[in-house]
C-alpha cells in the first residue's frame, strides 16, 4: 500500500465514525429540555421588568410617607407626589393583570393603597411592640448598670484597673491576691 490509499483509508474511517456518531451528539427539537420561543421569553421578560418597576414605586411610595410623617417632605408637595406614584402604581398592576389574563373591573389604586397601607399597619404593630417591650429593655438597662462593678484596685504588676471579684488581671494575667 502507498500512502495515498492510506490516507485514503483513513478519510473514509473518519467519514464513517463521524455519521455512525452524529446521532449521539445531536438532540433533535422534541427533546430538547427548554423549548422556549422569542415571543415567550420577551413576555416573561417583560412581566419580569413590570413586577419590578410594581415594587420600586410601593416602596417609593411607603418612603415618601414615611418622609412626611417625619415632615420631611413639605405639606403642598406631598399629595401631588402621592398620587403621581399611585396613579403609577395602578397603571402598572393593570398591566400585569392584563398580561396575566384577568381582567377586573376593580380600583387599581385601591389595590395600591391597600398594599401600602398592609405595610404601614406592620410598621406600626411593631412600634407598639417595641413600645410595650420599652418597660422590659429600660429594667434590663438599670440592671446592666448595676451589675457594672467599680474598680476595686489596680493590677501590681501593669497597673490596669481590676474589680473585686477578678482573680487574674485581664491584660497581663497575674494573679491577683485577695
Amino acid at each position: 500500500m502507498d500512502l495515498g490509499s492510506i490516507f485514503l483509508l483513513v478519510g473514509v474511517a473518519i467519514i464513517v465514525v463521524f455519521l455512525i456518531l452524529r446521532p449521539l451528539f445531536e438532540i433533535s427539537g422534541d427533546k430538547k429540555l427548554i423549548a422556549r420561543s422569542q415571543i415567550m421569553t420577551e413576555n416573561i421578560q417583560h412581566k419580569s421588568i413590570l413586577l419590578a418597576e410594581r415594587d420600586r414605586v410601593l416602596r417609593a411610595l411607603q418612603e415618601l410617607d414615611f418622609d412626611y410623617s417625619l415632615g420631611k417632605i413639605p405639606q403642598e408637595d406631598y399629595p401631588d407626589q402621592r398620587n403621581f406614584l399611585l396613579k403609577k402604581g395602578a397603571d402598572l398592576i393593570k398591566e400585569l393583570d392584563e398580561m396575566t389574563g384577568k381582567n377586573n373591573e376593580e380600583d387599581f389604586i385601591g389595590r395600591v393603597e391597600a398594599v401600602v397601607k398592609e405595610n404601614r399597619a406592620d410598621a406600626k404593630a411593631t412600634k407598639l411592640l417595641i413600645d410595650e417591650n420599652g418597660d422590659i429593655s429600660a429594667l434590663i438597662a438599670a440592671r446592666r448598670r448595676s451589675k457594672i462593678e467599680r474598680p476595686a484596685g489596680f493590677c501590681p504588676q501593669c497597673g490596669k484597673p481590676v474589680t473585686g471579684n477578678d482573680k487574674f488581671c485581664a491584660r497581663c494575667g497575674k494573679i491577683l491576691e485577695d
